[in-house]
Order: C-alpha cells, then structure tokens, then sequence
C-alpha cells in the first residue's frame, strides 16, 4: 500500500511516517516508480509505534521494544525492566508536577487579583 492507504490505515500523518523511515523504524520497500510500498509487517510496525508514542516512550525506546519484540529469544524480564524505568520517569515527573501545583495554588490563592499593585505571585516569583 502507498503512504496515503498506510497514513488512513494507522491514522498516522504521512509527515510521521515519512520520520520514522528516514530514523529506520520502519523500511518499507520501493516500487519501479520510487513510491513506497508498505507491507501488512510495516503496518503492524507502525502501529506498533504509535501505541508506544502514545504511552510515552521515547524513540530510543521504540527501537529497543522493536528490537525486543522481533527478537523471539528474548526474555519478558528485558521488557519488564524497560517498561518499570519508564514508569518511574512518568512517576518522577508527576510528583513534579504535584510540587508545582502546589506551589502556584498557594501563590493564586494568596492574590487577591483586584485593581491594586501588590501581587503575591510576582512576589513569590522574585523571591530567592
């Protein structure tokens, strides 16, 4: 199928997939006339991508899923390892973000928002 068919077919934009020819993730074959043809193999392929996009990973942790899931002499315990490590990413990231919302709900809360100069958030925010 062209890139237009695997664009509508993976709901990936041609721009997308184009990328992740170019970066080596997927390798669809050519045709007489140059056009790229892509399997039911690249298809899977790409939608294998975009699920993982979507759960955040990066595309150095694409390319090692990939490599992990073509690779039948792997073991559960090399995906398991990758995927806790992305989940303790996601769980840094979200105490993180806790810590900021916690710190800018006391600096809305304590500014009375009216037509006077003082304001505690840029007060906060200039503090050291």
């Amino acid at each position: 199928m062209n890139i237009g068919q695997a664009s509508q077919t993976t709901s990936l934009p041609a721009k997308t997939i184009r990328y992740y020819e170019d970066i080596g993730l997927v390798q669809p074959t050519r045709q007489e006339n140059g056009y790229r043809d892509y399997s039911i193999t690249d298809i899977d392929r790409l939608q294998f991508i975009q699920k993982a996009r979507f759960l955040g990973f990066t595309i150095k942790d694409c390319r090692q899923l990939l490599s992990l899931y073509e690779d039948k002499n792997r073991t559960s315990a090399e995906v398991k390892a990758l995927a806790q490590d992305h989940l303790r990413e996601i769980e840094t990231k979200l105490e993180e973000l806790q810590n900021l919302h916690v710190m800018l709900k006391k600096l809305t809360d304590d500014c009375h928002g009216d037509d006077l100069p003082d304001c505690p958030i840029l007060d906060g925010l200039s503090r050291s």
